[in-house]
């Protein structure tokens, strides 16, 4: 066979060359230039020892022994304190005092003013510690008020109310009786329903007693609760009846 015919297949006349983009030129700023020049100038001003065209400290100026300690200003001869003029000197036992001048009022309330009396207290350890009798609750001091044992103004108002109230609602019952709406019960009434009440329901205990053991009917457990649900009715009329006194009824 004859290469030079068709020429041999091979993977790299596949390949596709591939070519790096360019890249754009860096940013340099235009004032690069003058800021290394201020930077080399001011590097430049600096290396020798310590800064330029300093003076040098005179030898007679040397740090001397507590110079930086605080000092106190100086005393002045003849006054302790800092004054212009010296007072009054003080009289003697013989001078009498000038009559006539006005003194303050706190001296005079401090001269007339009765001495103030020590609180009392009681002192509770061998160490001195006291304490206030009027804050320790030793002092019956509550009993001495002028409204102890009364009854408070609170309570009185709440009790006035109370009795407005049933008041009015006494007005209210009068009224709808006049109206013909409400009746009220004589005492007379009221034992003849209490005592009729007590007899229904001692009937149905009765009845109640009459009834097998066993309930095993349907007939028989129906019969079982309508008298205990009647019985429990009557207890509590009975105990209405018994427990007030008027008892008003709607014609």
């Amino acid at each position: 066979m004859d290469d030079t015919a068709s020429p041999q297949e091979s993977i790299y006349n596949y390949l596709i060359e591939q070519v790096d983009p360019e890249k754009a030129p860096r940013y340099t700023s235009k004032f690069r230039p003058k800021i290394n020049m201020q930077a080399k100038l001011i590097k430049n001003t600096m290396k020798t020892m310590g800064p330029a065209k300093v003076d040098v400290p005179s030898p007679d100026k040397y740090l001397k022994k507590h110079s930086k300690e605080a000092q106190l200003p100086e005393k002045k001869e003849g006054c302790r304190r800092t004054c212009t003029a010296k007072k009054p000197p003080i009289p003697s036992r013989t001078e009498h005092p000038p009559m006539g001048i006005h003194t303050q009022r706190n001296f005079m309330k401090t001269t007339t003013a009765a001495p103030m009396k020590p609180q009392p207290a009681s002192v509770d350890t061998n160490r001195g510690h006291k304490e206030l009798l009027e804050h320790s609750g030793l002092i019956p001091k509550y009993i001495k008020k002028k409204d102890y044992g009364q009854v408070p103004e609170y309570l009185q108002q709440r009790s006035e109310e109370k009795q407005i109230n049933v008041e009015k609602y006494n007005r209210y019952l009068k009224e709808q009786m006049e109206l013909g709406a409400m009746k009220q019960l004589s005492d007379e009434e009221r034992q003849l329903n209490l005592q009729s009440l007590k007899r229904t329901w001692a009937e149905l205990h009765q009845e109640y007693q009459r009834l097998p053991l066993f309930i095993d009917t349907l007939l028989r457990k129906t019969r079982k609760e309508r008298l205990e649900a009647e019985m429990q009715q009557l207890e509590g009329d009975i105990a209405l009846f018994e427990k007030f006194k008027t008892i008003y009824i709607a014609k």
